[in-house]
């Protein structure tokens, strides 16, 4: 009968070993069976060996070990809920604009699994989801019906979104940006759709985001198949449970924004005792996107973080040596609080001393220029009649022909009673310092899109353009300095030492591709703060670091990720037969230990109505 039982546990435990499913609870049993039968056989020879004992150490042995047996029953009970699976998930960014609330404003999880919007008992019958989390793939949605669900507010217990792999920041296989593949540009599109819907919408419930694997998959095709047959998982059916534990989000006190600031001094000739003029390279590096821990802005504004990082080498090779260090200083930037309207770019310039702003000729901000798109645009906010803006177009137009791109000039006039801008080079207008963005978007993002969202990775993002745009600008840069306009000359020419070292391009992109950049979550001292300004210290002179605070109408909140336990939980219909069962095995001992110890009179007696007081005074 032993040898019996322990095949049925043998087979039960290679069934859970090659299926995610909890401990089958019939093994368990056996197991507690076959336990309990040994320690019994055990404790008879004990008391056989030991005939001198008296009868009330016979009673002690055997409730011994129905007391350890009964431990094993409630600690075996314990382990029947032990996790199907545990996977990291990404919180829903959750924000106050101007003391108006947006994102998901719960953290904390613990509902049942569903898979569907409407019950499957009526045709399109919205069910009752108050207590229940939905998991829903990202490939799976319909956007109508989830917008509709939000703007009227019906309650929910969770929802769990699920991202393709692919989308993954540790995903650092490069796709190159050039194939097109229809499926994965149709993610893009539904991606940037819900982070358009879930950004600016005040969510009453914990939202997260995840990753499709083998486990969540099997989790989720096991839910699907119980609301198809109309037994959705609640305390009465059993079924799956989700669960992410952690304390209430707190506000972000006083968050800090960073900027890097580095320099190229240029040559001054003996005698001139006047100020050398400056050109300005700048790049933000810092990300907003619905998941906070997810927003590592690959192509925004990573590569123009790598563009600005290489041109600075480039020029430090350049400036090195005084037979070939220019008559112009250069000033490269990088800047925080980009998404929340270049707030850091703004305290950055005013922080300038106004005698080194007023020798700025011009500054060029680079932002997204990772597409493989062969066009990539000079956003400008001067007239493009403005001897410096024609002057930057042609440089850039000169180059682009010889690297087969086509530049496109944008003029976009700012509104000084608005405090809204849409591009960094907007904020040197405003001080009346001349300036431009290149960028391979033709229009300006929306307000706090397109700044490192969750189809924004390094998947998507192609080195060759970032190293064409790289030999773009400095090629440009460095015969406007030289005085080589238009001239047919290669100053970075691709078989020089000053050649674009692509290798030194894909590292840095490798590395800030799978770094979230959240502003208000980074320290003064976050590793990548340490890391660009190292980096930057190494190709220029006289490195500050600017610490701000951000601008008080946003407000932030903690939590930002967490774990998920995914449990398969029994229904109450088994719950009361354990009990049952337990309770008849507990009353059997019980009446069995009496019998065998008093006798059967004894055991009578207890259950026996107790003789009332006037029957004994009678």
């Amino acid at each position: 009968m032993q040898s019996q039982i322990v095949a049925i546990l043998r087979i039960d435990s290679e069934k859970a070993e090659s299926k995610h499913p909890p401990i089958h609870t019939h093994s368990l049993l056996l197991y507690l069976l076959l336990f309990r039968s040994n320690f019994l056989q055990t404790s008879t020879s004990i008391s056989m060996a030991k005939m001198h004992k008296s009868q009330s150490s016979l009673l002690v042995e055997p409730m011994y070990s129905s007391v350890i047996t009964l431990l094993i029953i409630v600690m075996a009970c314990v382990e029947l809920c032990d996790a199907v699976t545990v996977v990291d998930v990404y919180r829903l960014v959750q924000y106050d604009l101007a003391g108006v609330p947006f994102g998901s404003r719960l953290a904390a999880l613990n509902h049942h699994a569903g898979s569907s919007l409407f019950s499957s008992a009526g045709a399109g019958a919205a069910a009752d989801l108050s207590r229940t989390v939905l998991i829903l793939p990202v490939r799976e949605l319909n956007l109508s019906f989830i917008r509709e669900y939000i703007e009227q507010k019906k309650p929910l217990g969770g929802l769990l979104l699920l991202i393709p792999p692919v989308f993954s920041p540790q995903n650092t296989d490069s796709g190159g940006g050039a194939d097109h593949d229809p499926a994965k540009d149709h993610m893009k599109e539904m991606l940037n759709e819900v982070e358009r819907l879930l950004i600016h919408a005040n969510i009453p419930y914990p939202v997260y985001f995840g990753f499709e694997d083998e486990n969540v998959n099997s989790v989720l095709a096991d839910v699907k198949k119980n609301d198809a047959s109309g037994q959705p998982a609640t305390a009465t059916t059993g079924g799956y449970k989700l669960v992410v534990a952690g304390p209430e989000p707190k506000k972000i006190a006083s968050p800090t924004i960073t900027n890097i600031q580095g320099w190229l001094p240029g040559l001054k000739a003996e005698g001139d005792s006047n100020q050398l003029p400056t050109i300005a390279v700048v790049a933000s590096y810092d990300t907003f996107g619905a998941a906070p821990a997810l927003s590592v802005g690959s192509d925004s504004n990573g590569s123009g973080v790598v563009a600005l990082l290489e041109i600075a080498r480039l020029f430090s090779n350049l400036y090195s040596n005084p037979k070939t260090r220019g008559n112009y200083n250069l000033l490269f930037a990088l800047t925080s609080g980009g998404p929340y309207n270049y707030n850091g770019t703004h305290k950055w310039l005013r922080s300038l001393d106004q005698r080194l702003r007023e020798t700025i000729d011009y500054a060029i901000c680079l932002n997204s220029i990772g597409s493989s798109s062969n066009e990539i645009f000079v956003h400008v906010s001067k007239p493009p009649e403005n001897a410096y803006i024609k002057q930057i177009f042609e440089g850039f137009s000169s180059v682009s022909e010889e690297l087969g791109l086509k530049v496109g000039l944008k003029h976009k006039k700012i509104n000084i009673s608005n405090p809204r801008v849409a591009w960094e080079h907007e904020q040197f207008s405003r001080l009346r310092v001349t300036a431009a963005t290149l960028s391979q978007l033709s229009v300006a993002p929306n307000f706090l899109a397109s700044t490192g969202g969750l189809s924004d990775n390094r998947h998507f993002v192609n080195e060759a353009s970032i190293s064409r745009s790289v030999k773009l600008v400095a090629e440009s840069l460095a015969r406007h300095i030289y005085g080589q306009e238009g001239k047919n000359i290669d100053i970075f020419a691709d078989d020089s030492s000053l050649a674009v070292n692509p290798s030194y391009i894909r590292s840095w992109l490798d590395f800030l591709s799978t770094t979230p950049r959240v502003a208000p979550f980074l320290s003064k001292n976050d590793p990548l703060i340490v890391a660009l300004k190292k980096e930057l210290a190494d190709h220029t002179v006289e490195v500050n670091v600017q610490h701000e605070v951000l601008d008080g109408m946003f407000t932030f909140y903690d939590s930002t990720s967490g774990k998920l336990h995914i449990y398969q939980v029994a229904s109450v219909t088994f719950d009361l037969f354990l009990l049952l069962v337990l309770g008849s095995y507990l009353i059997t001992l019980f009446s069995f230990l009496v019998i065998t110890t008093r006798g059967l009179d004894d055991l009578i007696s207890l259950f026996r109505r107790p003789t009332s007081h006037k029957m004994k005074t009678a």
